[in-house]
């Protein structure tokens, strides 16, 4: 059987298709080990492998050995079962990994949206649980000043003026903080703060529509708003609070392209590279 370049495997009733590579991927796994060995688990019936295991698990299965990845469900929670059918099968090195539950489950993120108005400013500050959250969406605001007369001040759109830009304060790495509106007046004249939203390419002055533009942009990101809630009536002071469950990058194992190696050594080689 070592010669098919196609085989078809049925287990517990669910048939899979797929090449004798991919079933090869772990030379010393028994899916490998299946094609030339007479494995009494693995029954050849009318040209396909009958193997009586669970069907549905062994699609995850199936995706480690094509992608050399796990990739789960946000709602996924048989990891001991589908360690067990990973031992079965000799795939060790996905089955340490399972053991590892914290590498594979998604995590909860948590957002924050302080924003007051004042006057003619407005004042953001945002706060997230995952740093690397917050620095992608620092990357996507940009806030610009320049002068405007006081005929069009309130204007949501700048004049043609050049505008310069201004850097973000970032306090830490966990949060990110930001004004627009107008800083002062000197005769007839204001310095104006806008502030543009990647992918939307406006420049608003007005604080409630860069608000709105900025919940939009959280709610697109897969962000969950789960309250609101008044933090100061003296300053006018209101948080806005998101969530959302974020799967982390498909953990991924390096294979030992060694054709003979030993499976003990193939899964000490083998290494599980932690996606953050």
């Amino acid at each position: 059987m070592s010669n098919r370049e196609v085989v078809v495997l049925s287990v517990g009733g669910v048939r899979f298709v797929t090449r004798a590579s991919t079933l090869q991927r772990f030379p010393e796994s028994r899916l490998a080990r299946m094609l030339s060995d007479g494995d009494q688990e693995f029954k050849l019936i009318n040209g396909e492998f009958f193997v009586d295991r669970d069907g549905t698990l062994f699609s995850y299965i199936m995706d480690f050995l094509r992608t050399l990845q796990v990739s789960l469900p946000t709602d996924f929670s048989d990891y001991q079962r589908l360690q067990r059918e990973a031992e079965f099968y000799g795939l060790y090195p996905l089955g340490d990994l399972l053991s590892q539950e914290h590498l594979l489950k998604p995590r909860l993120e948590i957002l924050e949206v302080r924003f007051s108005l004042q006057e003619l400013q407005a004042f953001f500050r945002i706060f997230g649980s995952c740093s690397t959250t917050v620095e992608a969406l620092a990357e996507r605001i940009a806030v610009f000043t320049g002068q405007q007369s006081g005929q069009s001040w309130s204007s949501p759109f700048p004049s043609h003026k050049p505008l310069a830009p201004l850097p973000l304060e970032r306090p830490s790495h966990h949060d990110v903080v930001f004004q627009c509106g107008t800083d002062y007046s000197a005769g007839d004249q204001f310095v104006a703060r806008y502030v543009s939203i990647k992918p939307d390419d406006r420049k608003l002055i007005n604080g409630t529509n860069v608000l709105g533009l900025l919940l939009d942009t959280l709610l697109r990101d897969g962000f969950r708003l789960i309250s609101t809630r008044t933090v100061s009536h003296e300053e006018k002071i209101e948080c806005y609070s998101f969530e959302r469950m974020q799967s982390p990058a498909g953990p991924a194992i390096a294979v030992s392209q060694t054709p003979a190696s030993s499976g003990a050594a193939q899964a000490k080689r083998s290494q599980v590279q932690k996606g953050k």
